[in-house]
């Protein structure tokens, strides 16, 4: 016996969904399912239903609109489909597994509140886990999860004006915010993360990050061989540490405000065996360390720190290593407790230090040119006692250091080690 009943073309706007009605042969299994979606949504007396449903029957390139209110999870889209959530839809995975799997380029998730992942580090559980190009994930709030967005193998995928959170629990047990494995071509703008563990891109080259806020979590950013990224205009705040770069050359690092990274052992900037990175136009404030940097092995390896502002912290630069190389122009150093800080006299001296501005700077400007008439040099006085041992960092800056430091430049022991000299420093 054939079942004839009503199809339903998908232009759902409000809790009381609305059908165009078309009259096809549907058999029984559908027939059931047009009523369980005609059901009130999360009602008194009815468990969420389950938004994979209204997946399964919407066809290819068409948009889902579900009427407002909480749909379980987990999901998986296997065909390129837009959803709508407008703000008022709610996917809840119960605490299972990951919330919501894309495997079809091209798919659009808009409007979603997405919550509630599994909290299983080895499955990578997440509030969205992307396995395909091209797809779009906009203006969604995505929290209660362990991983916030996974993109694994895939390109040409955009994040953009999302809110990410982990799971409350302790910094080191929270899964990264956003997390890109062996992927390209992506763009990851202007969310705002927080309380997540990193963000991590891992063999994953090309990649734009800009205008992202990124607080209250380890790392702002953590690159291993991943070349070729560009990190522009992003806030990264009270975290332990800004940006880390492993392994990963011709980064463009630009125009982004580091803030408030004050763990003894981090840091807000740090590069390690990454060769033309550029850095430049950036605002680091009031951070344990500003920048951490290996001097380079071979002559390409380098780093071009040019146009930024080091202020407030208590370590502007510092470099370890036997041989410098960087080339370092056109930057200020304000208010930091100490400009450079390095591992032996001989790590910072060979770099190209050109035009910064350093606020500690005892010469003239005679002529009126904006360039000071002699070179401006750096030495080491009893700023080595706090390099060669961390703890005394303490007291940097008290009394009796300060009495140390005043009687070593008035009448030195010994020949004092020079370890910049900046032939052209700016004045104003």
């Amino acid at each position: 016996m054939e079942v004839r009943s009503v199809g339903l073309a998908w232009s759902i706007h409000r809790p009381t969904p609305q059908f165009s009605v078309v009259i096809v042969p549907m058999k029984p299994f559908r027939f059931l399912l047009f009523l369980l979606l005609a059901m009130p949504i999360a009602s008194p007396g009815y468990g969420a239903p389950p938004l994979q449903l209204f997946i399964e029957i919407t066809p290819p390139g068409q948009v889902l609109r579900p009427p407002p209110g909480i749909y379980s999870g987990p999901v998986v889209i296997t065909r390129p489909i837009t959803i709508e959530g407008g703000g008022k839809v709610t996917l809840d995975a119960g605490g299972e597994g990951t919330v919501l799997r894309i495997e079809a380029r091209g798919t659009t998730i808009r409007g979603l509140h997405i919550t509630r992942s599994g909290e299983s580090h080895d499955q990578l559980n997440a509030g969205i886990r992307i396995d395909a190009d091209d797809a779009l994930i906009e203006d969604n709030t995505i929290d209660q999860v362990l991983f916030g967005v996974i993109i694994n193998r895939a390109s040409g995928n955009v994040i953009r004006n999302n809110r990410i959170s982990s799971l409350d629990t302790s910094v080191s047990m929270r899964g990264d915010g956003v997390r890109l494995w062996y992927s390209s071509g992506n763009l990851i703008e202007g969310n705002e993360i927080q309380h997540v563990r990193d963000l991590l891109f891992i063999n994953s080259p090309d990649n734009r990050i800009i205008g992202n806020s990124i607080s209250d979590s380890r790392m702002g950013m953590e690159l291993v061989f991943s070349p070729g990224n560009e990190i522009s205009g992003n806030h990264i705040n009270r975290n332990t540490t800004g940006i880390v770069a492993i392994y990963s050359d011709e980064l463009v690092i630009r125009d982004n405000k580091l803030m408030h990274m004050r763990h003894a052992a981090g840091s807000a900037l740090a590069i390690k065996e990454s060769s033309q990175v550029l850095i430049e136009g950036n605002e680091i404030l009031h951070c344990a360390v500003g920048l951490i940097v290996n001097s380079p092995v071979h002559p390409e390896n380098i780093l071009y720190l040019k146009g930024n502002r080091l202020a407030y912290n208590d370590v502007a630069l510092y470099f370890y290593g036997e041989k410098g190389g960087h080339v370092i122009q056109g930057n200020r150093f304000e208010s930091n407790l100490l400009q450079v800080a390095v591992t032996s006299y001989t790590s910072a001296l060979d770099n190209d230090w050109t035009g910064n501005y350093w606020d500690d700077y005892e010469g003239f400007d005679l002529d009126l040119d904006g360039i000071g008439d002699t070179p401006h040099s750096v030495y080491i006085y009893s700023d080595r006692i706090w390099m060669d041992r961390p703890m005394t960092r303490f007291f940097r800056s008290s009394p009796v250091l300060e009495l140390i430091d005043f009687v070593e430049r008035l009448a030195p022991f010994s020949q004092p080690d020079l370890i910049l000299r900046d032939p052209l420093p700016r004045v104003h």
